[in-house]
Parts: C-alpha cells; sequence; structure tokens
C-alpha cells in the first residue's frame, strides 16, 4: 500500500529559534522528509531566525548535519540534500529587541506570488508573547498569517490564560496552532478511524461492556539536558496534562458531528470539563533512584538536576473518572516515567468478561483486549479467545491479531511519516483538528491545578523506584486495590 503525497500552497515559514535543538532534531528533518516526498511546492521557503550572528553557508552547513542525524534514510540522497538546502535562509532576529525585525520584512516581502506565512515559535514560552507583539508592529501578522506555538502552554491555569491572552491580541483563535506532537502520530490519528469508522467498535465503546482503559507513556531516558526546566515542572505538567490529557480525550470523546476542527475539539472540551477531581488516594507519584548495583550515581533524579531534596517527580500514576453517561463507572488509569524499563506508548482497553461462560471454569475466564501501540512499533492488537488446539476437551486461550503499520502498509522505509511531518503540513493547509484550542488548554489546566495543589499542601514526597524498572511499587497497588493490574510495559 502507497500513501497518497498531496502537495500544499505555496508557503514561507519563519522558524524563530532556527538554530536550536528542535529545529535540528525534529522540524527541519520533517520538512525535508517532505520536500523528498513531493509534498513541498516549487518556490515555497523556509527562513530560519535566531540570535546566533551566521553566515548562510555555517547555517547550511549545520542543517546538513542535522538531516545527516535525524533525516532518516533520504539523508543519504545528496542531491536532494543540496536542493532542501537551497530553499533555506537564515536571517539574525532578536525576539526582545528591534535587531533584524527590518531585514525579515524586506525578506517576506520578497516572496513572489499568493503564498501563506507562516510563523514557527520554537523558542521557549517567555518569548512568545514578545515574537507575538514585534510581528504586529513590523507588519507581518497579517490577517492570513498564522503561528505555530509549541508547548508548554503555561504552567498552570492563570499563565494558560495570560498566554492566551497575549497571543490573542494580536491573531485571531483561527490563526493559532497549538502544537502537540503526539496528536500527529499515525496511530493517535487512527483512534478517531478505530471508534467512528468501524461499527464493530463504536457500539461497545461504553462503560456497559468496557472493564477499564489504561493508557501508558513510558520514558527509557531520563531528564539530562532538561534539568531546569524539570525540576520546576515535573510529569503531570510536562506530560499528563497535555500528552496524555489528549490521549484520554481522543479515546473517550463522543462522535463530533463531522470530521471538522472544531467539532472535533469541541467534543474533547467536553471530556475535561466531564473529569471528576482525582482523590489523593488515586495518585502516585515517583522519582527514580540509580538502580541497584549501579556505579554512577548521576543514575538518580536527585543527582542529576542538582537537588538532593527535590520532590519534583518523574513518575505519576492516577486513577480518572468521566461523569457523563458512556463512561459512568469505567476508571482511566494513566500513568507516565522517566527511566523505565522500556520506550513504550500504548492505550489499553480492557474489555468486560462474557456475562456466562458456557465452558466451565476448568476453561478459565477470558476478556478481550485491544492494545494501540502508539510507540514504537506503531500498530494495533486484538487478543481474541479461541479453542486451544489439539484433543482433550474444550480449552481456551487468547490469540492476537496484530496489525503492525510498517508490515501492514508498507510505510516507508518500514517506518510511518514522524508527527511533525503531518502537524507542520495541516498549518500549511490550515487545518487545526490536530492542534489544541486555547479554551481546552484551560479546562486542561483547570482540572490539573487542584491535583498539584493538593499534594503540595500535603507535602507528599514522591516514592523511590530503581532507574529500569516498570515504576514504584505504589503505582502496582494503585491497581491491586482494584483487583486489577498494569498491562506489561514491552518495547
Amino acid at each position: 500500500m502507497v500513501s497518497r503525497v498531496i502537495p500544499v500552497d505555496l508557503f514561507d515559514l519563519v522558524i524563530f529559534g532556527g538554530t536550536g535543538d528542535l529545529a535540528q532534531r525534529k522540524i527541519l528533518p520533517a520538512l525535508f522528509r517532505r520536500f523528498c516526498g513531493g509534498q513541498m511546492p516549487k518556490g515555497a521557503r523556509i527562513i530560519a531566525a535566531a540570535r546566533t550572528n551566521l553566515s548562510q553557508s555555517e547555517y547550511k552547513a549545520m542543517i546538513n548535519n542535522a538531516i545527516q542525524a535525524y533525516g532518516g534514510n533520504q539523508a543519504n540522497d545528496a542531491v536532494a540534500l543540496d536542493a532542501f538546502l537551497d530553499c533555506l535562509t537564515y536571517t539574525r532576529v532578536d525576539a526582545t529587541g528591534d535587531i533584524g525585525w527590518p531585514e525579515l520584512s524586506t525578506l517576506m516581502a520578497q516572496g513572489q506570488g499568493a503564498r501563506v506565512s507562516i510563523f514557527y515559535f520554537s523558542v521557549g514560552p517567555n518569548l512568545f508573547g514578545p515574537l507575538a507583539e514585534r510581528l504586529h508592529k513590523h507588519g507581518l501578522a497579517q490577517d492570513s498569517s498564522r503561528i505555530v506555538v509549541e508547548k508548554p502552554f503555561g504552567r498552570d491555569l492563570e499563565s494558560a490564560r495570560a498566554l492566551n491572552a497575549t497571543l490573542a491580541t494580536h491573531f485571531c483563535e483561527g490563526q493559532i496552532y497549538r502544537i502537540d506532537h503526539y496528536l500527529g502520530k499515525e496511530t493517535v490519528q487512527n483512534l478517531m478511524a478505530i471508534r467512528f469508522g468501524n461499527m464493530l467498535f463504536e457500539p461497545l465503546w461504553n462503560s456497559q461492556y468496557v472493564d477499564h482503559i489504561q493508557i501508558t507513556v513510558a520514558e527509557t531516558v531520563g531528564i539530562a539536558g532538561r534539568e531546569a526546566y524539570y525540576d520546576r515542572s515535573g510529569a503531570m505538567r510536562d506530560m499528563m496534562q497535555n500528552h496524555l490529557m489528549q490521549l484520554l480525550c481522543l479515546i473517550a470523546m463522543e462522535p463530533p458531528a463531522k470530521f471538522d476542527p472544531d467539532a472535533v475539539r469541541d467534543e474533547k472540551l467536553k471530556v475535561i470539563r466531564a473529569l471528576d477531581t482525582v482523590e489523593p488516594h488515586h495518585i502516585v507519584r515517583g522519582q527514580y533512584q540509580a538502580q541497584q548495583g549501579a556505579d554512577d550515581r548521576h543514575d538518580s533524579y536527585r543527582e542529576t538536576v542538582g537537588n538532593l531534596r527535590s520532590t519534583t517527580e518523574s513518575y505519576i500514576a492516577l486513577r480518572a473518572h468521566i461523569s457523563n453517561w458512556r463512561w459512568a463507572g469505567t476508571p482511566f488509569y494513566l500513568r507516565t516515567g522517566k527511566k523505565l524499563v522500556a520506550r513504550s506508548s500504548v492505550i489499553n482497553v480492557f474489555f468486560k468478561d462474557a456475562p456466562h461462560s458456557i465452558f466451565g471454569e476448568e476453561a478459565g475466564r477470558h476478556a478481550n483486549l485491544l492494545s494501540i501501540r502508539l510507540q514504537p512499533n506503531e500498530g494495533i492488537t486484538l487478543k481474541v479467545t479461541i479453542k486451544e488446539p489439539g484433543p482433550g476437551g474444550m480449552r481456551l486461550m487468547d490469540v492476537p491479531l496484530d496489525m503492525t503499520f510498517s508490515e501492514a502498509l508498507g510505510a516507508a522505509g518500514g517506518n510511518p511519516p514522524d508527527a511533525y511531518e503531518r502537524l507542520i503540513m495541516d498549518v500549511i493547509r490550515g487545518n487545526q483538528t490536530l492542534f489544541m484550542r486555547g479554551d481546552e488548554v484551560e479546562a486542561a489546566w483547570a482540572w490539573t491545578d487542584p491535583i498539584i495543589a493538593g499534594w503540595q499542601a500535603r507535602g507528599d514526597v514522591p516514592k523511590p523506584y530503581d532507574s529500569g524498572s516498570t515504576g514504584p511499587d505504589d503505582a502496582d497497588l494503585l491497581m491491586r486495590r482494584d483487583l486489577r493490574e498494569w498491562q506489561g510495559i514491552n518495547p
């Protein structure tokens, strides 16, 4: 199966923070792969802006090295890489001053023909406001312009509201694209296709048939390189409030009237607003420590951040409930953590046991499990119950029906497109379906803030867990109290 390539309109894309880590590892390699895929029209321009004083040749050499490292198999095509680098222009711009803005304005005015103007804020959130203000001051904030804003979208409800208000001063909501790369993953988008494109699942997608749902985002990496940011934020702000919240919304939302950006986001917002307050005994926080027997003390979270009294969590698990007709009584278990045994992002939908087994107790109890793997090895597995082969009576066993996308769909290079490839193309198309709306962000913080305030008031300290484990023991107890257990974290 070969995916269709639909070219986008002619565009100018300005990347503020064009020398930064995100631009080099994700944004520009993603654009290069879309260039190789024939999706970038002739004449499209990518303008990188940053404070560093670089010549055009120095910047292109930097991006050449970045694409060699992160561009995938296409980076071996020297002709394509040279052609892509010809689309790049570097200009020095100070986000908080006036240096470089007249030059950027002149550069933008040189674009020939009607084209979409996009400004990607690949910078810290403290620069979002100054950038928006200067784009407006120098006449670059046109009615047709679009801005892309990376997370974090604030650190609490108050700061999120302030950020939204600042952006709204210069851009309308339809021009603001709050990017969450999880929503660009092929399997995440397939959540909607699975639910709303198959009559098989939608009638069963409710508390009558679903026992519980687990959402796991496990990482093997620690926080090296992000120490200052992470120790102020923790897993709740860094992952739970945005990535896992978005997965929860997509798995639990009602069918929208149509596949339209605001219709989809309206339904996601309803899920967030229907979330109950999480009780303290339904929350587990953890902090990784050096693995037992390890000589490197820097495997410890506290050693890494240089604060031996830090109470910031690198792991969080909780049980959430959605108070609406579809999900009343069905628990959602969410967990995410650093330095775990494997890198794995998966949604597991556990269906209830059959109400009556005709095969007797010796056949055991069996229930269907739908696993949606987001990374790695993106795909979908449905466990169904069959008869165990051989003589000797009716013995039942569970077997998986497996669709691994790289095998079933023949994705280029054996892997599906990177999330940034789709999301950037959606910005150019003007499609906001996979981007968060301002009221959605604020509703997520309104649910998150009381949870954080609660453990701060109680003086809770995260439970230690070994690097390379599945997390703190208390997370297992959280499930056992409900006579359930976590599905394993598998690579």
